[in-house]
């Protein structure tokens, strides 16, 4: 996957399917400071800031009216 822009997540806000919220503060913060146009299938890094990173791939939630990113949970990387 070709790496996206880096926004902040909070990783405990995750959906029944897994899917990270991009609902936060920070989160929405990124998004107006970087400009970015979200959009179904957009190659994403999420950072929580603290020490975890992951790729993802944005999806709406069309039950939360909300944009989720999808990620694989076992893929964690921790910077060095």
């Amino acid at each position: 996957m070709e790496k996206g822009v880096i926004i902040f997540a909070d990783f405990n806000n995750a959906d029944m399917q897994g899917r990270v919220r991009l609902n936060t503060r920070g989160t929405f913060e990124d998004i107006k400071t970087f400009n970015i146009d979200l959009r179904p299938g957009l190659n994403v890094v999420l950072d929580d800031k603290d020490e975890l990173t992951i790729e993802g791939v944005l999806e709406f939630s069309e039950e939360e009216n909300i944009w989720v990113a999808k990620i694989n949970w076992n893929e964690f990387n921790k910077p060095t």
